[in-house]
This record gives structure tokens, C-alpha cells and sequence, in this order.
């Protein structure tokens, strides 16, 4: 069976890359670039020309304002190299990307799939389409108001999720935010329940895509919701995964407004993540060159991060 439908899969992908491309002329592709010219300069603006700004300042023991810049090379990026803070703030935004990239895009992949494939040609696609805006609705929420609803929620004394625990008799209750054992994954839970929708949106959009004979098909053949999710819905959408993959990874390890407004980094250092450190540098303590220097090697490392995912994904489109 599994092989039936792998069969009509690749006779349909087939199908579409055997089409012949039109390509265009030369004033049409000179069009193209005429199009694109606002947003090369949108980009030049806002994010190269910033970004040289600050790798230059990297280079400076400087107070910023009108303070004087003292020419230091390479003295900012070998402090940061021995700074365990610094450190310590890319071990938690891996754990961010867990959080943000890997546990949403799995829960989100099967909540996309059930909706889809399952409530939608038994309920109506109504149904789906209701439950879809409610997982989305996080995605909406500011993130300051986000911030401060869960504040409430995981507020030691107050808060409700204690309330309850206290309710169902439990007296030592955790302090969710000031516990340097379980801040990090309290913050991690929110940052789950802020993600989900995003993929939920995305890949029940991908699903619009899919031929849904290989669903019927499949079905006839006696294979259940799990065979068809293995074999017809990860292997249609995987392009959209990687997508959702890169761009919620790169959110994470610029994950900053979470972090700011329920533990400033604390308690103990535990919750400090790379744009929070450099934050800190540059307008807490006034170490902007210190703080460019943290910039930039985040900066660097989230170029490295999406340029494996990229490569990443262009072998696997090839393998296929």
C-alpha cells in the first residue's frame, strides 16, 4: 500500500516538473529587478548599513553619546570568548529553539494534519477552519500582553496555575519564575503556546496544495490517519516544514521581549539569552562596543544556523 501511494506521488511530481519553464525576455527580467530595487534598498538601509555600523563600533572601548571611542581590535571579541555569561546565554537559546522550532513545529504538524485530513471531511471544514483561528490566536497577542498575562499566571503567591495546584492540595507549589531550576522551561511553556498556531496556519495551508485523490486513494486502501500522515502529508509539505523549521529558529535566537518582561534574565543568570546580554551592554551598563561585539557574534551565528538549514534543505530536495 505504501508503495501504491509513493507510486501516484512521484507520478504527479513528475508530472509537474516535466511542464516546460517560460522563460523570460530581457526586458522582463530587467522588470524584475526594477521590482525588487525598493526592497534592496529597504534592506541596504535597515539592515546592512546597522549592521556595519555596529561591527565597526566592535572594535571600540566606548561609553556611546559624545564619550570618546578608544581603538581596541580584537580586545572586545577575546573578552567575550572567556565571558561565561556570554556563554551560557547561547545554551539557553538552544533551549529556545526546543521551545519555539521543534516542539511547535511537531505539535503543530499533527494539528494540521487532524484538521485537515480528519475533522475536515467529517465535520465540515468549518469546523477546522474555527479551531485553526483559535490555535492562531496566540500568534496575534502582543507580546508585551503575552508576557504579562502569564506574569499572572505564573505568579508564585497569586498566581492561577498555584491556585489551582493549591486547590487540588498541594502545598509546596513551585516558583515558577524564581526557581533558577525551572524558570527556563516555565518560560519555554509560554513561548510553546505563543508558537503553535504559526505552524498550525502554515502547513494546513501547504495541505490546500495536496492532491486530494492521494488522500481518497489511500483511505480506499484501508490506510488509517497515522499511515496517510507518514506517507502522503510529510512527504507533500516537507518544503513548508523546513520553512517553519528555519524562520522559528532564527525567532528564537532572537528571542528577547519574553525574556525581558518575566525574569530580566534571572533568577541567577538562568533565563540570559544573547540579545538580552547585548541589550544589557549597550544601554544598562554602557559597554556598546562590548555590547556590538555580542551583537555581531549573534548575528554570525544565526547567518551560520539558517545557512546549514538552507544547505540542509537543498540536499534533501536533491535526494528526492
Amino acid at each position: 500500500m505504501t508503495d501504491v501511494l509513493e507510486e501516484r506521488a512521484a507520478e504527479k511530481n513528475a508530472s509537474i516538473q516535466e511542464r516546460p519553464l517560460r522563460r523570460g525576455s530581457g526586458p522582463r527580467q530587467i522588470s524584475y529587478w526594477v521590482y525588487l530595487l525598493p526592497l534592496l534598498v529597504g534592506f541596504g538601509l535597515i539592515v546592512f548599513v546597522p549592521f556595519a555600523m555596529n561591527f565597526y563600533n566592535s572594535f571600540f572601548d566606548w561609553q556611546g553619546g559624545a564619550a570618546a571611542r578608544t581603538w581596541v581590535g580584537m580586545d572586545n571579541y577575546r573578552e567575550l570568548m572567556d565571558d561565561s555569561l556570554f556563554w551560557r546565554s547561547f545554551v539557553n537559546a538552544f533551549y529556545l529553539i526546543i521551545a519555539i522550532a521543534v516542539i511547535p513545529t511537531c505539535i503543530g504538524l499533527a494539528l494540521a494534519s487532524l484538521l485537515f485530513d480528519y475533522l475536515g471531511r467529517h465535520f465540515g471544514s468549518q469546523a477546522s477552519s474555527v479551531l485553526r483561528a483559535c490555535y492562531y490566536v496566540p500568534q496575534i497577542l502582543p507580546v508585551a500582553v503575552a508576557g504579562v498575562v502569564w506574569s499572572w499566571i505564573l505568579e508564585t503567591r497569586d498566581g492561577s496555575l498555584n491556585s489551582i495546584l493549591r486547590s487540588m492540595g498541594m502545598e509546596a507549589v513551585p516558583d515558577w519564575l524564581g526557581d533558577p531550576d525551572i524558570a527556563l522551561r516555565s518560560i519555554m511553556l509560554m513561548l510553546i503556546w505563543l508558537q503553535i498556531g504559526y505552524p498550525v496556519v502554515i502547513f494546513m495551508s501547504a495541505l490546500q496544495r495536496v492532491d486530494p485523490e492521494l488522500y481518497e486513494a489511500a483511505e480506499l486502501d484501508g490506510a488509517g490517519w497515522g499511515r496517510r500522515f507518514l506517507s502522503i502529508t510529510v512527504p507533500q509539505i516537507h518544503s513548508d516544514i523546513y520553512v517553519v523549521v528555519l524562520t522559528a529558529t532564527i525567532a528564537a535566537m532572537k528571542v528577547f521581549a519574553p525574556i525581558l518582561i518575566l525574569t530580566r534574565g534571572g533568577p541567577e543568570s538562568s533565563t540570559y539569552v544573547p540579545s538580552l546580554f547585548s541589550f544589557r551592554n549597550f544601554f544598562e551598563l554602557s559597554r556598546v562596543g562590548y555590547g556590538a561585539a555580542s551583537a555581531t557574534a549573534l548575528a554570525v551565528v544565526i547567518g551560520l544556523i539558517a545557512g546549514g538549514l538552507i544547505y540542509w534543505q537543498s540536499r534533501s530536495m536533491e535526494d528526492k
